[in-house]
């Protein structure tokens, strides 16, 4: 059947969680509804390559159980039992318990609660003006970036790196920890450049054999949590096989011989023994990355979401500092550009109306925090009520039991603003219709690129759902604030943040939907120097620096953390009665909870699952197929036992996330995950949990 005749084709940028923010041409129909979504051919990341999910947009935005109305809760919590209500009465509602709470327990009794299932930038990050003009309590972002971020900036000094764009240029691509085939396509896109103009070869580090991995020349599968150790061994050996850049290393690092004599320990020898990979593996990658100049790491999310992410990525990173990668076009390292925008968002964050110095909550620990632990409060009163926007806590949170038990409280007033009826709209007491993408104005920068885009509105919003901006505007108004910043339109908002960080104007930008940010290339490469002060890389991480320049809090001792770029044993322990490690790594079809209710995603993910190595199957009894349960202390999954040879024995790897809901008993995966905020400043190990499995009853 041949696809629709659109009215015509507009630009827009993909809003969800993921570096790659691809820029989009969208099809509109002549009916106002959204047609074929495409990667734009002429953006030079994007390249015309987007994600499945995403070119299946439009089941998404059209989706009939898409939320059109405001909801009150009129039954139990979770038992739902809704009644529609008007605009006005939802809002005045919210606003009346809202200040009935402030005046009964403080402001601080209310939080605010929001992530990335929307990177724009207005209708993500506006909610900070609420929090700030009634000195709400504030939120610790630990969730995604807490453990990855420091441990790149524990070595550069700066969240930046070179342009991805230079893998092209590459002689050897080395893709760390990171699913690209799943999470961030264009990368491959860039990658597979590079080998079909220069023959290079593309290494693919991680815990399985992903489809990443199936199209590397070099795999190296490790089990769970023992990157650091991996690096290490390849330092050892770039030293001892007279592969390692002296002078480089003498110009740009903190190069010392204490640091040579520690390595000196870290054998290939030693790192098989964690790693179980094999000496020739460790020794083969050693050599290639040694052997090869223009080497680009890209390090990816997923191997920081161990309880030792953050000294995993910065061993990871501190390779191609031993290497001199950085000093070649298409060499060095790349995690993020999140540093480097310098924006002025203080109008969109409201940052002049602040109104005290509230605490932080950390967002990770949701669970506790809900059920009164003290730490978790920081020593404070109980949280009363919650709005959450773009994210969905009682899936995607860490510790579900405690999750839901704090959500379930009959004295915790829950708003909800959502496009689905979500599992945390489910526990609300009142439910807020939001918009998508295409039917709001924002801008988003890329984590994973150099360009800021814009986005314009571009079809109406169902029913009567509403922006972000419009939901925060409004209830700031009812609570009383008369600031200018909660009379603007979300486009007045972008236009006001361009021209307070001197970009372009609004009308400007829309010419071609983006601005470039790109540095210049030796700015890029540290080729005048790294972040810190002396412009040397850190083999020898400075911790509470990084702490200072980010606003880190510390959560564990600073003496106990590695002296040096190394392997930290801290992970969760296997034992007799758990003797598997489980990682909850990212589905194809999904986006974290995003995606998991549209019919194409569904289709492709099928039912929930876990890989489970044939030998360690059939000592368990298990044949693929079959219905097990996953357990540890925090609870109790059940899922299918799919049979796969490409995990260390003794690993599980359940994909996701599926919906609470779509498992048989209704308990999602992240009943396994803890909200132990991991050293040195917080964040969600995901992928560190020690599990048993067994046959269901």
């Amino acid at each position: 059947m041949n696809a629709p005749t659109p009215h015509h084709t507009i630009r827009s940028v993909c809003p969800h969680d993921c570096p790659s923010v691809c820029a989009l041409d969208v099809d509109i129909l002549p009916d106002g509804k959204v047609g074929r979504v495409r990667g734009a051919k002429d953006d030079p990341y994007t390249a015309g390559v987007i994600c499945e999910k995403v070119a299946r947009y439009a089941e998404r935005i059209h989706h009939p159980e898409r939320l059109t109305h405001p909801m009150r809760r009129v039954g139990p919590k979770g038992a739902g039992q809704w009644q529609r209500i008007s605009w006005d009465e939802a809002l005045d509602e919210i606003a009346t318990r809202f200040l009935a709470i402030e005046e009964q327990h403080g402001p601080e009794a209310i939080w605010p609660y929001f992530y990335a299932g929307t990177m724009g930038h207005v209708h993500r990050d506006g909610i900070e003006r609420l929090r700030a003009v009634r000195g709400y309590s504030h939120q610790y972002d630990t969730i995604c970036t807490g453990l990855a971020w420091p441990g790149y900036i524990a070595g550069t000094g700066l969240l930046g790196g070179v342009n991805p764009e230079q893998m092209a240029e590459s002689d050897c691509v080395v893709i760390w920890g990171t699913n690209a085939v799943h999470t961030q396509v264009n990368v491959m896109t860039h990658a597979m450049k590079a080998r079909k103009t220069r023959g290079a070869k593309i290494v693919v580090v991680d815990i399985y054999r992903t489809a990443t991995m199936d199209q590397a020349d070099m795999g190296l599968v490790l089990r769970p949590g023992t990157d650091g150790a991996l690096a290490a061994a390849t330092m050892h050996v770039l030293l001892r096989d007279g592969l390692a850049d002296r002078e480089y290393m003498a110009d740009y690092t903190d190069f010392s011989p204490d640091l040579e004599a520690h390595l000196q320990t870290r054998t290939p020898e030693w790192a098989s023994e964690i790693t179980g990979l094999s000496v020739a593996e460790i020794e083969a990658f050693a050599h290639l990355v040694g052997s090869t100049p223009r080497t680009f790491f890209r390090l990816g999310y997923g191997f920081s979401r161990q309880t030792n992410g953050a000294t995993a990525m910065h061993a990871a990173l501190s390779i191609p500092a031993m290497t001199g990668a950085w000093q070649h076009r298409g060499g060095g390292a790349f995690h993020s550009n999140s540093g480097t925008w310098g924006l002025d968002k203080s109008r969109l964050e409201g940052t002049h109306l602040q109104k005290g110095t509230p605490r932080l909550l950390d967002m990770s620990e949701v669970g506790p925090i809900l059920t009164g632990n003290a730490a978790a409060l920081q020593n404070g009163a109980p949280v009363h009520a919650m709005i959450v926007q773009n994210t969905n806590p009682a899936c995607v949170a860490p510790d579900q039991t405690l999750v839901r038990q704090g959500f379930l409280r009959d004295d915790l007033f829950l708003v909800v603003h959502e496009q689905f009826m979500t599992e945390t709209a489910e526990l609300a007491d009142i439910v807020l219709p939001a918009t998508m993408f295409l039917e709001h104005n924002d801008y988003y920068t890329r984590g994973g690129h150099t360009r800021i885009l814009f986005g314009p509105a571009v079809v109406e919003a169902p029913g009567e759902a509403r922006s972000n901006h419009e939901v925060i505007n409004a209830l700031a108004q009812r609570l009383g604030s008369d600031d200018p910043t909660f009379a603007t339109t979300d486009r007045e908002v972008v236009a006001e943040t361009f021209a307070r960080s001197g970009l372009p104007t609004i009308e400007e930008v829309q010419k071609t939907g983006f601005i470039d940010k790109e540095r210049p290339d030796d700015v890029a490469r540290f080729a005048k120097g790294f972040g810190w002060p002396d412009g040397r890389f850190r083999f020898e991480p400075d911790w509470d620096a990084v702490a200072r320049k980010k606003g880190y809090r510390w959560v564990c001792d600073p003496s106990i953390m590695p002296r040096f770029a190394d392997h930290w044993d801290i992970t969760e322990k296997t034992d007799a009665e758990h003797p598997f490690k489980l990682a909850t790594s990212p589905a194809r079809a999904f986006l974290n909870s995003s995606f998991n209710q549209t019919p194409g995603s569904l289709k492709r993910e099928g039912e929930p699952s876990v890989f489970i190595h044939p030998s360690d199957a059939a000592a368990q009894h298990i044949a693929d197929g079959e219905p097990v349960t996953v357990g540890n202390h925090r609870g109790e999954v059940q899922l299918t036992a799919r049979l796969f040879d490409g995990l260390p024995t003794g690993t599980l790897i359940a994909e996701g996330l599926h919906r609470n809901k779509a498992h048989r008993g209704g308990q999602g995966i992240n009943m396994l995950t803890t909200a132990q905020p991991a050293p040195p400043f917080g964040g969600a190990p995901f992928h560190d949990a020690a599990v048993w499995i067994r046959k269901s009853n």
